[in-house]
């Protein structure tokens, strides 16, 4: 089995484990894309909630 050959640090075991804590964040945070129909921001590879359009089309009747 793999032994480790030196005690981790305090601050080296912080730093590997602050990389989970920012990564929850990152991941909660879509991506936003511009709708090509309305200009509005709407997360990619989604129907436009705002003018119902996806790649051009209508898919879905909006007011």
């Amino acid at each position: 089995m793999a032994v480790p050959k030196a005690k981790t640090s305090k601050w080296r075991r912080n730093q590997r484990r602050a990389q989970n804590f920012f990564n929850k964040f990152r991941r909660s945070l879509p991506s936003l894309s511009v709708c090509s129909n309305c200009g509005e921001r709407i997360i990619p590879h989604r129907v436009c909630p705002y003018c119902g359009h996806y790649k051009g089309k209508e898919v879905i009747e909006t007011e």
